[in-house]
């Protein structure tokens, strides 16, 4: 089995922010005292929200799901010591669609977190994951 390897470049802009990403890609801004740019704990829950959106949406597609909408808002709980990692991610995922009910939606979120989202599968395998549903 081959694996994959993914390559970035960070380039020190000045302070505490840095841009980035993947070589002839797009660039990211970080700015680790968040005032131009989320931080690098910010950017790791847009990160995990990102993967188990595009998780969503490919699942939804296969039930024939039409999704209208989709929002996610996501909420680390960090430790008060160093290393000041998430120990618990909250997330709050609002969505409506043709075809959706609370099954398929909840179906779709559990196999993300439980199976597809692998940034959250590279983070520590202790935190606690709960999320909320909101159908509209």
């Amino acid at each position: 089995m081959t694996q994959e390897i993914r390559h970035v470049h960070l380039t020190w802009l000045d302070g505490m922010r840095f841009e980035g990403g993947a070589p002839g890609g797009p660039v990211a801004l970080v700015d680790a005292d968040n005032a131009t740019a989320p931080g690098p704990m910010l950017q790791l829950l847009l990160a995990v929200a990102g993967c188990t959106g595009a998780d969503i949406v490919s699942i939804m597609s296969k039930m024939r799901v039409q999704l209208r909408s989709l929002g996610i808002e996501a909420a680390g709980t960090r430790r008060e010591e160093e290393p000041r990692r998430y120990v618990a991610i909250h997330f709050v995922y609002a969505m409506a669609g043709d075809g959706l009910d609370e099954a398929k939606a909840r179906r779709a979120i559990d196999l993300s977190i439980a199976k597809y989202c692998s940034v959250l599968h590279s983070l520590a395998p202790d935190i606690r994951v709960t999320y909320d549903l909101r159908l509209g």
